[in-house]
């Protein structure tokens, strides 16, 4: 390593703090962001000098930019994880004007600023770019607003692969199922079953960990995949298989 620095937004969450522990590394700086000072500072105490907290609102372009000179402040950057995000209203039904531009502002609209104001680091150092996508941008299981801004995430990770990979940048994207966090672990506090009712929509009989995702994260961002750009990596224990496999079942099914 040579002062390099990795970006991970979203990094008091689980699966943020996950990433950003395991880039840590391969890494010799990782820049922590998320809008939460609070759960900023609370992560932050506990982890050594190589990590630099920052507070950041990742849907304002004037807070990415002051983010991305702060990376840069760091050494060179040659990574960024899109990790940020949030979902609202369950069905479409409850999904209000205002929701669906918060959701949008926050999953999509987000990315762009903040690979807009790394972009110029990136370019330098022909870094990589990975956006944490969803099993909802590449399949219906709720969420209509936040799945809708997920399957544009993917979008626009092949548009940034195909048009910046003249600069040797590489950007792909991860699509987590369900993964085990405190949010879920919550719920299995009110509902001790969660998991196991969960699990038989999951071939490996399980949910991910926040570190299945990181360690995704650090393959697509790493040496061993310097060819890899414009794709997107399920890390879903077989979820989506298993969503095919009951499409062709009905599909072959004399009631079809």
């Amino acid at each position: 390593m040579s002062g390099t620095v990795a970006v991970v937004t979203g990094a008091a969450g689980d699966i943020g703090l996950a990433i950003a522990q395991r880039l840590s590394q391969t890494h010799d700086k990782i820049l922590l962001v998320d809008l939460n000072a609070e759960a900023l500072a609370s992560i932050s105490k506990d982890l050594g000098d190589a990590f630099t907290p920052h507070i950041c609102d990742v849907t304002s372009p004037t807070d990415c930019a002051a983010m991305a000179a702060s990376a840069t402040a760091l050494g060179n950057v040659t990574t960024l994880v899109n990790n940020a995000g949030a979902a609202r209203a369950v069905s479409l039904g409850d999904t209000t004007p205002e929701i669906f531009k918060q959701d949008m502002a926050l999953n999509l609209e987000a990315c762009y600023l903040t690979f807009q104001a790394l972009e110029p680091a990136l370019r330098e150092t022909s870094g990589s770019l990975v956006n944490i996508a969803s099993v909802n941008g590449l399949g219906v299981f709720g969420h209509p607003a936040y799945s809708a801004a997920k399957a544009g995430m993917l979008h626009l990770t092949k548009l940034i692969a195909v048009e910046y990979g003249k600069y040797g940048i590489r950007s792909n994207a991860v699509a987590p199922g369900t993964v085990r966090t405190q949010a879920w672990e919550d719920r299995a506090a009110v509902n001790p079953n969660v998991f196991e009712e969960a699990k038989r929509w999951y071939p490996l009989q399980r949910v991910a960990r926040p570190v299945d995702i990181a360690n995704a994260v650090a393959f697509l961002s790493g040496p061993e995949a310097t060819a890899i750009s414009g794709v997107c990596l399920p890390v879903d224990c077989g979820l989506l298989a298993g969503q095919a496999e009951l499409a062709r079942t009905f599909s072959q099914s004399d009631n079809y």
